[in-house]
């Protein structure tokens, strides 16, 4: 899980666990965990934390180490920045949608593709958009969209 936050915020978890680390035990109460999170500005309720520290407190101690810490906070950044990317696609697909319909032509989604990867062949497109136009309809929405950039 650690392996999908960049280092630099990895290094600013660091700085806040051992913050709130005063007797440098290694370890946090669970209870501040909640705290640090503000701090950080990713917004928790109770319900949720609780839920996610059950299952990163693997040994119910009550106490969260670095490791476990960085685990938990993942889940909120990572979650942070899939809502960033989902908000940044709408953008893109909104200046293709001119007319506001809700839907792109296929033909505008291969120029999407092909100038996101310019070695794509025509074949590999016509594979693309088949893959995503099911109906055949000739269009795409937003889902749709979002799918294909995404992989999801």
């Amino acid at each position: 899980m650690s392996d999908d936050i960049p280092p630099e915020q990895i290094a600013m978890l660091k700085k806040a666990f051992d913050a709130f680390d005063r007797e440098k035990k290694g370890c946090i109460s669970t209870e501040m965990v909640k705290d640090i999170l503000r701090m950080l500005e990713i917004p928790v309720d109770d319900a949720t934390l609780k839920v996610i520290i059950d299952e990163v407190d693997e040994d119910g101690s009550g106490q969260l180490e670095f490791e476990e810490f960085v685990t938990l906070s993942a889940r909120f950044l990572i979650e942070e920045d899939s809502e960033a990317l989902e908000k940044e696609l709408k953008e893109a697909f909104r200046l293709y949608d001119k007319e506001g319909n809700g839907y792109i032509t296929t033909s505008v989604l291969r120029e999407i593709l092909k100038e996101l990867d310019d070695k794509l062949t025509n074949e590999e497109l016509d594979m693309m958009i088949e893959e995503i136009d099911t109906d055949g309809s000739g269009t795409v929405d937003f889902d749709e969209f979002m799918e294909v950039m995404t992989g999801e």
